[in-house]
């Protein structure tokens, strides 16, 4: 089908907000990418149908099929950010796909506040790692009563219990290590699993 002028019109006024939605997801290199790439699919599809006898309801019928702009960019900017991540495993690109799903589903935002909690609680014994041969004083194991309750960090120390030397650094390296690392390969085994799912 060959469009007219109204109907090009419309082509192009969603290929319009498909770009300015796109702008609000993707970095601006990536967003020119992208519109080239769905304007290819839509013309395809439009140069398939058959226009007769109403142009107007056909290219309505197909902008319809594809989805609303703001949709359409949604979705297209999570399974590229979550196809970064899970072919790169990087860390920014990981935090970025999990950023992403939690601002737009309910299940992603539950599964980012748990990776959220992990990734700090790693960066908290990483801290303390850092803190201890600063502050070696105010770094320490808490006991109240006689028993350990936290490894903590105390500005000033004031009547706090802390002991412990500086075994408390490899101590809290290992652990803020070994919970990245967990927290990490279990992000990205969420983004396998929901592109997984999706394409399913």
């Amino acid at each position: 089908m060959q469009l007219t002028d109204t109907g090009e019109s419309r082509v192009n006024g969603y290929l319009f907000v498909l770009e300015r939605s796109l702008k609000s997801f993707l970095p601006p290199e990536v967003v020119r990418d992208a519109v080239r790439e769905i304007e290819s699919h839509l013309r395809e599809r439009i140069a398939s149908a058959d226009g007769a006898p109403n142009e107007r309801e056909v290219v309505e019928r197909i902008l319809a099929e594809l989805g609303p702009p703001l949709r359409v960019a949604q979705a297209y900017s999570a399974e590229r950010t979550i196809d970064e991540a899970v072919a790169t495993g990087r860390f920014v690109a990981i935090v970025r796909a999990v950023g992403h799903l939690a601002a737009t589903t309910v299940m992603g935002f539950l599964a980012g506040l748990g990776f959220l909690i992990g990734y700090l609680t790693s960066f908290c014994f990483f801290a303390i790692a850092v803190l201890k041969p600063i502050f070696p004083n105010n770094v320490g194991v808490q006991f109240i009563h006689g028993f350990p309750v936290s490894l903590s960090a105390h500005f000033p120390v004031g009547n706090a219990d802390l002991r412990g030397g500086y075994w408390i650094i490899p101590f809290a390296l290992f652990c803020g290590l070994g919970i990245f690392v967990g927290t990490h390969h279990g992000a990205r085994r969420y983004l396998s699993w929901w592109r997984e799912r999706r394409l399913s």
